[in-house]
């Protein structure tokens, strides 16, 4: 089964029970393993349960091709469902899976979590083309999702957020899930048991010191003619894992900014109402940067800069050359355009 976007949440929380198999996969790994997480318990409430739930990396499966098909078969000794859980998966596991979905168990589930898998990936094409098989993709999250989840979570939590302090958070804590719930931690147990909503000065004061700092140097950087600041930073971010999407989505935001801020000069509105009409707003440290690049930029730049960035975006997904080298191209071209 290939999922449609919005099947996909539906689908985690109740599984269709034909998918004998279900592949995981993405290159955000905090949600993959968060959704393995939430699917597995559809089956099994122990995770750790040493007598239906068994948990291996895909090269020992591998090894031993008779081994998958003994062990969903076979019937558990404390009675009820089986879970298997394959790691660490890759193409070398697809001719496996094929042979087991010709007669799959049906008290047993199989997750498999793999890393990135492109549309070629003989793995994800076949529990794509699969009718008892289903593939899951987890990738990093746009601001709308992020918008939704971080809200939700913060309401879990019996706390609202401002506009402003939610659109900021969605651009600047975006990237792997784990690493949204770790700021959105902290962002709680900041507000503590005061009532009142989320400011934007909350979540700089809460989640302003992590990689979102060295994102907007890089953004910064980039945008204001400084390519050597704005390849040290990258270089920074990469280091410390920051996905690749989430630097060019930081990138694209930015420039969508300025964009809208010239485009009501243009139509007749002052600077200073321009920009207290962005959401979220600049930060007051940056509002000096941001207007020395609103007088470095013309709207046909920014215009050809986001094309480049969006290209760039589908560039990353679909071509064999590593993703660092052409992001670093791109900030390397940018920073020196106007």
């Amino acid at each position: 089964m290939k999922l449609a976007y919005r099947d996909i949440e539906p689908f985690v929380a109740n599984p269709n029970p034909a998918a004998r198999v279900i592949l995981i996969y993405g290159p955000d790994h905090g949600l993959m393993r968060e959704r393995a997480q939430t699917i597995a318990k559809t089956v099994v409430e122990d995770l750790n349960d040493p007598f239906n739930v068994i948990t291996d990396s895909a090269d020992e499966f591998i090894s031993d091709s008779e081994r998958l098909g003994h062990e969903a078969h076979a019937q558990s000794m404390m009675g009820g469902n089986k879970l298997i859980r394959i790691e660490n998966a890759t193409d070398k596991l697809t001719t496996l899976i094929k042979d087991y979905l010709k007669d799959p168990s049906d008290s047993a589930l199989i997750i498999i979590e793999a890393g990135e898998l492109g549309p070629r990936s003989s793995l994800r094409k076949a529990c794509e083309a699969a009718k008892n098989a289903a593939a899951v993709p987890c990738y990093v999250e746009d601001e709308r999702d992020l918008t939704r989840f971080i809200r939700q979570t913060l309401q879990n939590n019996s706390i609202t957020i401002d506009q402003d302090a939610l659109s900021w958070l969605a651009v600047n804590i975006a990237g792997d899930r784990q690493k949204v719930r770790a700021e959105l931690e902290k962002l709680i147990v900041y507000k503590g048991d005061e009532a009142s909503p989320v400011s934007f000065d909350d979540v700089r004061a809460a989640c302003g010191s992590g990689g979102d700092v060295a994102l907007d140097d890089l953004i910064y950087a980039t945008a204001g003619n400084n390519a050597a600041a704005a390849l040290k930073h990258f270089q920074k971010l990469t280091e410390e894992g920051v996905a690749f999407v989430v630097i060019l989505r930081g990138l694209q935001s930015h420039f969508q900014k300025l964009h809208r801020t010239l485009q009501a000069q243009s139509a007749g509105q002052n600077l200073e109402s321009a920009m207290k009409s962005l959401s979220p707003p600049i930060f007051f440290k940056q509002q000096p940067a941001f207007k020395a690049q609103l007088q470095r930029w013309s709207i046909q730049g920014i215009q050809k800069t986001l094309l480049k960035l969006q290209e760039l975006e589908a560039m990353c997904k679909q071509t064999a050359m590593p993703a660092e080298t052409l992001c670093q191209q791109a900030i390397l071209s940018i920073s020196k355009s106007r």
